[in-house]
């Protein structure tokens, strides 16, 4: 069966390696936008208290910039069809110790991948009803 009430436009933008985020601080901003229509992910992710809302806010910018720019889609008509956070590598670095020694700090990173999809014209009519 084919689903005609979703266009086959979409934005799919990916960021790596986002430091100091580990995964399930990220899915827990994560979890709360995937689904919802642009306008109101951005007001979610203004609104809540995380510090990890803030790079996702800055992909989600980013994907609807490239939405308008590249593929002449408007920002309203758009909506988070997927959006997930993935396990990467660990930053290493060194404290000093006392007595000439040091301990090992391992950082989490993430990737972040949000795919923006168009709703189609007979789902915006629908609404209006």
């Amino acid at each position: 069966m084919i689903n005609n009430s979703i266009s086959d436009k979409e934005i799919r933008i990916l960021v790596q390696n986002i430091c100091n985020m580990s995964v399930f601080k990220g899915r827990r901003v994560i979890d709360q936008i995937r689904g919802r229509s642009y306008e109101e992910t951005l007001m979610i992710l203004e609104l809540m208290p995380y510090r990890a809302c803030y790079p996702i806010l800055k992909l989600v910018y980013s994907a609807a910039a490239n939405a308008s720019h590249n593929m002449n889609l408007k920002e309203t008509d758009l909506f988070i069809s997927e959006a997930k956070v993935n396990k990467s590598s660990f930053i290493k670095k060194l404290r000093p110790r006392a007595r000439g020694r040091s301990y090992g700090i391992k950082s989490p990173t993430c990737h972040i991948t949000i795919v923006l999809k168009e709703k189609s014209k007979f789902l915006l009519d629908k609404s209006k009803i």
